[in-house]
């Protein structure tokens, strides 16, 4: 499945649920308390997080989309915290207060990165229905996704009237959900229990084909439009009436902390449809999203960086052979860590000393290099009947070992001016005996700032003298 990272920007999301906050106390130990056995730790950093439909939340806005949070907390400090770091993140919160009661916070006692314990601070909310209902119903007309975070703590309490609602306004609804009783659910767009959930709702799964004939009998019966099984080392499998089950190897290369996980997924699945991706696509991002999650400490939200860069190593387009939209999207990522984009161009028939030279110096004006190279066919009419040597493909194989170069581009025409125009590099370079006007391209990249230098090739190397050195032997 050939995946791309969505414009989340133009993406709102609408989540409704039970916010948390997750709170670490950090220090070393050294000893064991005198009192009891158990370690004593002194506490040097105190961090909060948000939780639970907060971090769904979270998660929309890290990855660039607009999110909107609805849920319940108490009137304390821990709810002043949540909205402090949720508005920091961009995410607009409307919590209904509930005075005399704590907002909802798991406190994490860590120490060398490992959890010592957690303690839970709780009552289940009693939730104004009727409130929560119109305070959803004033947000609707300005999202395209509405998530229920569910984790059984009292904010959501009406879920038919929130689905029924936000499918009169032609919102899809997306629900993370908890509990045995699913049908609470009935009529969502999608569910994502994980197996546990799942196989409490329809029984053991002894077998891959079970497990899809159980999920498409909950989808018949519960009216889903899909259904997201996420199975933890054994990937995702989503389930759709009509389709076949797309079965999503886990991607994640070393599992630290799952706490969040699930969040993660359902987060970047809606951020994803929203921003108009098909739900195969969607559900392709977010187990990628999961993968980086899990590799982290505690509950942590992926930027839209970190994702894009683990879906260009996921197409391939990390470094190598690129097309042109892979380019633009590898460039995105590059350019948001900050990276000087160096560029040059050129038909690199024959791969000599001189190239690798020029290539190496032309490296070092930046961060990374594209190498753009002349189809066969525009070779051709540069070079003349018999050329090219190599085709397009060995040329762009032997470029893209080389050590100095990320990226090799091909373009059919006969200079690179329109690929200058989509790439807009930092520096064009190019190598031979020009002054700076003579460079092709060179009033494109000047026009908006960029830079053009000229660096020489090594001498006594040409593609066209080696050329002529093998035919003058041929001929001997």
């Amino acid at each position: 499945m050939k995946l791309t990272m969505p414009r989340f920007d133009s993406a709102p999301v609408l989540v409704v649920g039970d916010v948390m906050l997750d709170r670490y106390w950090h220090g070393p130990t050294h000893r064991i308390s005198p009192e009891a056995p158990v370690p004593v730790v002194k506490v040097e950093q105190i961090e909060d997080r948000p939780g639970g439909a907060g971090n769904v939340a979270l998660n929309i806005s890290a990855l660039g989309a607009p999110a909107w949070l609805v849920g319940v907390t108490g009137q304390d400090e821990a709810a002043e915290s949540l909205q402090q770091r949720l508005n920091a993140a961009g995410v607009y919160c409307d919590f209904q207060q509930c005075a005399g009661q704590p907002t909802i916070t798991k406190l994490r006692v860590m120490s060398r990165h490992q959890q010592l314990i957690r303690l839970d601070f709780e009552e289940r909310f009693q939730t104004d229905a009727e409130a929560l209902l119109a305070t959803v119903g004033g947000l609707l007309d300005k999202v395209k996704v509405l998530v229920l975070s569910d984790y059984g703590k009292g904010a959501l309490v009406n879920h038919q009237a929130l689905i029924k609602l936000a499918r009169e306004h032609g919102v899809p609804v997306l629900a993370d959900p908890k509990g045995s009783d699913f049908s609470i659910y009935r009529g969502a767009s999608l569910i994502t229990p994980n197996l546990s959930e799942f196989e409490a709702v329809v029984g053991r799964c002894a077998s891959e084909q079970e497990l899809v004939d159980k999920g498409m009998a909950l989808v018949a019966e519960l009216q889903l439009d899909a259904l997201l099984v996420t199975r933890s080392e054994q990937g995702m499998t989503l389930l759709r009436a009509g389709e076949a089950a797309l079965h999503l190897p886990a991607r994640a290369l070393e599992v630290f902390d799952v706490t969040g996980a699930g969040d993660t997924v359902i987060s970047t699945l809606a951020a994803a449809l929203a921003a108009g991706e098909s739900l195969p696509s969607a559900v392709a991002l977010s187990n990628i999203a999961a993968g980086i999650v899990i590799g982290k400490l505690g509950t942590a939200a992926i930027s839209a960086p970190e994702l894009r860069r683990a879906v260009q190593r996921e197409q391939g387009s990390e470094r190598g052979v690129v097309g042109v939209e892979q380019l633009l999207q590898a460039l995105d990522d590059a350019r948001a860590h900050g990276e000087r984009i160096v560029f040059t161009n050129g038909c690199f028939d024959i791969i000599h000393a001189g190239h690798v030279g020029y290539l190496e110096e032309a490296r070092s004006q930046g961060d990374r290099l594209i190498v753009a190279i002349n189809d066969d066919a525009s070779v051709t009419r540069l070079k003349g009947p018999g050329r090219p040597i190599n085709s397009v493909e060995r040329r762009m194989t032997v470029l893209a070992g080389l050590g100095a170069v990320d990226w090799v581009i091909s373009f059919s025409e006969d200079t690179p001016e329109r690929l200058l125009e989509q790439v807009k590099p930092d520096v064009l370079v190019k190598g031979g005996d020009y002054n700076v006007g003579q460079v092709v391209g060179a009033s494109i990249v000047q026009a908006y700032g960029g830079e053009v230098k000229v660096l020489n090739f090594v001498e006594s190397c040409s593609t066209t003298a080696i050329v002529e050195k093998i035919r003058e032997r041929d001929q001997g």
